[in-house]
């Protein structure tokens, strides 16, 4: 019995370290108080997955909310790299996915999803829409983070 104590012991210890590990260390304060909200739309043209705008600017270090809208004939996901990882996603709601990879998010056929997510440090970087079915043909757009206007 002694044994079954230590046991269940070191679970709990080992449980509440890994738990405390994944919850990782609190963003600081926004470099900007307001949110901008951003719509992404996603369409198939001329047989490929399309999305727009195809440059998406939004200010760096701030809680930003991107709609998205999935008007293509298959579920397509949206990747940003580096974005949707460490912590940086607040919420997410709608007609969605969370990749295996953590790099991005699988719109469903036909839906909506709304990602609210501190964006990161000012930077220029690709991000791409990914039909399920034309995998070997992802849209690459422009993710642009500025300074936050003072």
């Amino acid at each position: 019995m002694r044994h079954a104590e230590w046991t269940l012991g070191t679970l709990c210890l080992v449980l509440s370290t890994t738990m405390a590990l994944a919850q990782g260390k609190p963003l600081p304060p926004p470099a900007s108080s307001g949110q901008p909200v951003m719509e992404l739309t996603i369409e198939k043209k001329d047989g490929k997955i399309a999305c727009a705008p195809a440059e998406l600017r939004l200010p760096a270090d701030t809680n930003a909310e991107l709609r998205v809208v999935n008007h293509a004939d298959q579920p397509v996901t949206l990747t940003i790299d580096g974005q949707f990882e460490n912590g940086l996603v607040q919420h997410v709601d709608g007609d969605q996915g969370h990749s295996a990879s953590e790099k991005g998010y699988t719109i469903k056929l036909n839906g909506k999803a709304t990602l609210k997510f501190r964006t990161m440090a000012a930077s220029e970087r690709p991000y791409g829409c990914t039909g399920v079915n034309s995998q070997s043909d992802p849209f690459v757009g422009k993710y642009v983070l500025v300074p936050p206007a003072g």
